[in-house]
Order: C-alpha cells, then sequence, then structure tokens
C-alpha cells in the first residue's frame, strides 16, 4: 500500500513519466464531468490536475485573488510554475466560477497548444441531456483534429467497458471499507481513488488488483467511530490521516475525489457518445446541479446508512460557496435522520491550521460518545 500512497502524492509519477518518454500524450482535466473516455479512444492519457504536495501560492495569487478557493489556487500555482509542463492541453469545464478562473488565467499565462471548453449543462432534461452529448462529440473532433487521430465508436466501446471494469473494482474497495471490520482506510482509499485518473488504465489496474488481493482479508481495528467524510474537492491525503489519527475510521466518502465518480453507465442503449452522456450527466452528486438537492441528499443519506456510520464531518475549502451551503442543508438532513455531524470548513493544503482541526475532530468524536 505504501507504493500507491507514494505515487498518489507525486503529480508526475513514474507510470506518467514513462508515458511521456515513450512518446505519449496527456491532457489534463479537473471536474469529473469530464468523460475520460473520449481522451484513453484517441490514445491520449487523461489525467486528473490534482494540488497535492502545493505549499505556495504566490504565483496564482497574481491572477487570482485570495477571495477564490484555495484548491483552485494551488492548481493553478502548479500550473504556473512549471509543475504540469508535462501536460500537452487542458479541458476546462464550468464546475464552478473558481475552478473556471484556474483554468482560464493557467490559459492566458501558459498558452497551451490544446485547450478546450466542455460546456456542461447544470440540470438534467430531455434538451440538456442532448447538448451534453452534442458537447461531447465537439470535445472528441476537437481533440482528434488537433492530435491527428480517429475516435471510433469502437474506440469508445473499449475505452468505456474498460472504465467501467475499474469502477467495479474500485466500488468493490469501498464495499470492504464499509466492512463491520474494514478492510481498507480512508486514507488507502483517498489514495487509490487519486491515483486512478493519474496513471494508464491497465497499469492501474494491475496495482488495484494486487491491492484488492492483499487486502481481502485485512481487518484494520483500534478506532473510535465510524465516520463518513463529504463535502468539497480534497486530496489531502494526510486530511484523512490525521482524522484517522484520532480515532476516527472514515469508511464512507461523498467526495468527488471519491464515491461520486464511482457509478455505472447506465444501459440506456444509443451509441457511445449518448451513454457517456446519460451516464455523467445523470450521476452528477455535486452542488453544481441545479434543482437536483434531493438527489444529493439520497445518495448521501443511503451512504451513511449503508456503512453505518456514527457521524458525518461535512468539509468545505474556504471561499466554496457551493459546498458551504449544500453543507448546511446536509447537515439538517442527516441529523434529521439521527445522524450527528460536524461542519468543518478549512482552507486547502494548509497543514499550520490542522491542530485547529485537530480540536474540533476530538470534540466531535466525545459529543458522539466515541
Amino acid at each position: 500500500m505504501e507504493d500507491i500512497k507514494t505515487l498518489a502524492e507525486e503529480i508526475q509519477n513514474q507510470y506518467v513519466k514513462k508515458w511521456k518518454d515513450e512518446g505519449g500524450r496527456v491532457l489534463g482535466f479537473s471536474c469529473v464531468a469530464t468523460p475520460v473516455e473520449i481522451i484513453e479512444a484517441a490514445g491520449i492519457l487523461p489525467y486528473r490536475i490534482k494540488a497535492i504536495g502545493s505549499q505556495e501560492k504566490e504565483l496564482a495569487d497574481a491572477y487570482m485573488s485570495r477571495f477564490n478557493c484555495a484548491f483552485c489556487r494551488s492548481c493553478l500555482q502548479l500550473g504556473l510554475d512549471g509543475t504540469y509542463d508535462f501536460l500537452d492541453g487542458l479541458i476546462e469545464t464550468n464546475g464552478c466560477d473558481h475552478l473556471r478562473g484556474m483554468f482560464e488565467n493557467w490559459e492566458l499565462a501558459k498558452k497551451p497548444s490544446f485547450f478546450h471548453y466542455l460546456r456542461v449543462p447544470h440540470f438534467v432534461r430531455g434538451d440538456s441531456l442532448a447538448a451534453y452529448e452534442e458537447e461531447l462529440g465537439l470535445l472528441g473532433g476537437a481533440i482528434a483534429e488537433h492530435f491527428a487521430v480517429t475516435i471510433d465508436d469502437r474506440a469508445l466501446d473499449q475505452a468505456i467497458a474498460a472504465q467501467q471494469e475499474i469502477k467495479g473494482m474500485l466500488r468493490t474497495m469501498y464495499e470492504m471499507r464499509e466492512r463491520g471490520e474494514p478492510a481498507v482506510t480512508g486514507t488507502e482509499a483517498l489514495a487509490v481513488v487519486a491515483l486512478s485518473s493519474s496513471m494508464p488504465a491497465e497499469a492501474f489496474k494491475a496495482l488495484l488488483e494486487e491491492f484488492l488481493k492483499e487486502r481481502s482479508e485485512a481487518k484494520v481495528g483500534g478506532f473510535r467511530a465510524r465516520l463518513m467524510l463529504g463535502g468539497a474537492a480534497t486530496d489531502e491525503l494526510y486530511f484523512v490521516e490525521e482524522i484517522e489519527s484520532l480515532g476516527g475510521m472514515v469508511v464512507a466518502d461523498t467526495l468527488c475525489y471519491g464515491s461520486r465518480a464511482l457509478w455505472r453507465l447506465p444501459d440506456s442503449g444509443g451509441g457511445p457518445l449518448h451513454r457517456l452522456a446519460e451516464g455523467y450527466l445523470r450521476n452528477l452528486t455535486c452542488p453544481r446541479m441545479f434543482k437536483h438537492y434531493e438527489q444529493r441528499r439520497d445518495f448521501v443519506l443511503e451512504t451513511a446508512k449503508r456503512a453505518e456510520v456514527d457521524g458525518a464531518v461535512l468539509v468545505h475549502n474556504k471561499f466554496c460557496d457551493l459546498h458551504a451551503v449544500d453543507n448546511v442543508a446536509l447537515h439538517e438532513d442527516l441529523e434529521s435522520e439521527g445522524v450527528p455531524v460536524l461542519l468543518l470548513e478549512k482552507d486547502y493544503g494548509a497543514r499550520a491550521d490542522m491542530g485547529r482541526i485537530k480540536t474540533r475532530i476530538q470534540a466531535f468524536l466525545e459529543r458522539i460518545g466515541r
């Protein structure tokens, strides 16, 4: 497991370096609404941009004010300081204004040779699904034209099948962490999910198979409470590790770097782009989706019930209005169902703030009698 954790904390791990050394191209994206299958069908490595290890923000602060989410500013910092120079292009989505600001300032400053704006609807209905399918076609067309490759239905079907197999294995890992005696810690689960979007699919599948086999009969003990972690984007392994060091085992999550991305594609018929549009848009349990709070609420409540959690920690990064507002409503609904909740605001990457956060977590564990 240490190898997976080490790899997950590296921006350009050995698999990405090998891919680049062999002449492969890499496209960076951030939002879970970006169908990686289209990129893989082009023979290109999709790479989900993370901010792991970013401690400085001086370059980013020259382009984005400090009233923007520190996660987005940290990603921009790594883009501006050359850490992400191995990327051959960027795919922007309209996840939130902070995310868009990150991408557009990155484009302004670094001028990548390929930059595509994937417009993702904010609600689900017939016309929005049709519009999103059209957007996916435009994305595929732009990639094919720029990189001089062919993306056909056969390649898309193969990429879809490969990703569905990997997602199925990740769901198995989540079932293992939700056991009465968990086989996987929350820190390990986050490391695995973070790594899944940072290396070639086949290589990751081999690592995941080995990990699942190794942990199949494991039993993690010595914790005080079973917790669910939900809220804003976080790839901070140390944050989950610190929670678990206090005895709060994170047996479930509702994070976009987590369970939000592990759904199955619906068998809705039609071509591969239609299935991708249906699958991705209908399963976006993110507060960016207007009028779909009930879907997010049900997802969170079902996760808490299935994992038999003793409490939930709902976190948002400072200035993340989308998750801050959503977490207030989720707080009320979870508490009404008998699940104690800790609302926690933090600044992304601020390790110096962990003392305050650990005090809050300890008090919460005492509150729930653990």
